[in-house]
């Protein structure tokens, strides 16, 4: 049997494992928002309409941050038509996800939600048919504490505090011909620049994410980064990156490896901000906000779209996640934690019904899908410092990413509380010895090792009827002796080894 070792020291940082790593997005799309995080009239929803069984959801995942309210459809979206008497509001096509949008619930209902669900907003400004004026009006409204029309009308409708939005996205996706409002790297950037100027003299506390490619296939990908870069650098904090792995084509070796080109996908966007950084002369290191990310059968999104004329909130991209889904999810997750230096914010898209970790029936219960449990997971105990590990593993091949090791690793030590968590994922058909060897941190013992295995039963989902078929099981801890130890991987698994000081 193959086995692998993993050597871990404190000495070897990263950096801390940012809160904001664990986002997620609300997008105006399908029943994200309708059907998903509110519902009037739903058994559990508030006066506000606020589904209460999300609510809860949403705190056990341990989100941090939402990004709100998109996505493609804010290069569309006018803020106004979200604010106000909810009777007022006007009903909209929205061109996006050709849909009728009803605006029952807009920026102040999120603005509640996320209060209630404890998450910080990430707000988004529509870049595509709108510009800098707009995109000032609506930090006013948000930022401003009051004395002018737009702070005065925030207070009219009923918060009186600002909102105190601190993150700040500039657009969407807009090198994407899907985009409305689509534009070269050149237009954008300087529009983008214009932009961020503009707002950080409303509110210079603000951070602002420029737009990145919207994923690492596009033909401009790099040069998009490098011009956008050009034009905005001094003015931004962050720029984005997004990615889906579809594993539609039944390929699971490759779709067990995508954590690989989200590897390289940061790597590369960090190169080509350096570059810009060295060219310009600035000190500063740019971050990455990798504000869409999760693993979608993506080649069923046509056919939802075709299939119907303009409705409002559509069922659309209703992924029932596998087994295999969620160690792939897993992965990614240790990905964006071994990144943690230089990725500063990241969202799982989407959070409730669209490829998400919640599902959701209208007028029916709310349950985790597989790929819930990970992210939870990760979120509760990957707190403190990331540390460096160096992994020695076999390796197996791939169609879209060749040789690949079978084991990817990540550790994050809390030196608060002496703890030490272990991500591990094991690609491979069987089950994988890891030895381990903690010296470096003497004291302590195997507190837990939690396992989602898909080995048995890769296509294996969370439904309604059976809303916890997938979920991870406790397995037995290593034997220890002196900071050393063996434990047993299983195939195709997503693991959490824990280990605190001993009493």
């Amino acid at each position: 049997m193959r086995s692998a070792q993993l050597t871990i020291d404190p000495a070897f940082a990263i950096g801390p494992a940012d809160r904001r790593l664990f986002g997620s997005f609300v997008e105006h799309m399908g029943r994200c928002v309708y059907g998903g995080i509110y519902e009037p009239g739903h058994p559990t929803a508030d006066g506000r309409g606020l589904r209460g069984d999300v609510l809860d959801l949403t705190r056990e995942l341990g989100v941090s941050v939402v990004r709100y309210p998109g996505g493609n459809f804010v290069s569309g979206y006018r803020w106004e038509d979200g604010v106000g008497p909810v009777g007022d509001r006007p009903r909209r096509l929205d061109l996006a996800w050709k849909t009728i949008e009803t605006n029952t619930f807009g920026l102040d209902e999120f603005m509640t939600w996320a209060a209630g669900a404890g998450v910080e907003p990430m707000m988004a400004v529509n870049l595509g048919t709108r510009g800098v004026q707009e995109a000032c009006d609506l930090l006013e409204y948000t930022n401003h504490p009051g004395g002018t029309q737009l702070s005065d009308l925030r207070r009219k409708h009923g918060a009186e505090e600002p909102y105190g939005v601190r993150l700040w996205c500039l657009g969407n996706e807009l090198d994407g011909p899907w985009q409305v409002g689509h534009k070269t790297a050149d237009e954008y950037g300087r529009l983008a620049a214009e932009t961020a100027r503009a707002m950080k003299l409303i509110d210079p506390s603000i951070s602002l994410i420029a737009c990145g490619s919207s994923n690492r296939r596009m033909p401009t990908f790099a040069a998009w980064e490098a011009t956008v870069l050009e034009h905005t650098y001094e003015h931004v904090d962050y720029i984005s990156a997004h990615t889906y792995y579809d594993p539609s084509d039944g390929d699971r070796a490759s779709i067990l490896a995508s954590a690989v080109d989200m590897d390289n996908f940061i790597t590369d966007v960090v190169a080509t901000a350096d570059h810009v950084a060295a060219k310009q002369r600035h000190k500063r290191k740019l971050k990455i906000s990798f504000d869409e990310w999760n693993v979608w059968y993506e080649s069923r999104l046509k056919a939802d779209l075709d299939r119907r004329g303009w409705v409002e909130a559509p069922a659309l991209i209703e992924d029932d996640f596998t087994a295999v889904d969620a160690v792939v999810v897993g992965d990614l997750l240790i990905t964006l934690l071994r990144h943690a230096d230089r990725v500063g914010v990241a969202c799982q898209a989407q959070l409730a019904n669209v490829i998400a970790p919640i599902r959701t029936r209208t007028g029916g219960p709310a349950w985790r899908q597989s790929i819930f449990h990970p992210f939870a997971l990760t979120a509760r105990y990957a707190r403190g410092t990331v540390l460096r590990t160096e992994p020695v593993s076999p390796s197996y091949e791939t169609k879209k990413y060749g040789d690949v090791p079978v084991l990817d690793t990540v550790a994050v030590h809390d030196e608060e509380t002496g703890t030490l968590a272990v991500f591990a994922v094991n690609r491979g058909d069987a089950d994988l010895p890891l030895d381990l060897d903690l010296r470096g941190l003497p004291g302590l013992r195997p507190e837990q090792h939690l396992t989602l295995a898909a080995g048995s039963e890769p296509a294996a989902t969370n439904t309604e009827a059976e809303p916890e078929r997938v979920t991870p099981r406790e397995l037995t801890s290593p034997t220890w002796n002196g900071g050393r130890g063996t434990v047993r991987l299983p195939a195709c698994s997503w693991n959490l080894l824990r280990f605190a000081p001993q009493p």
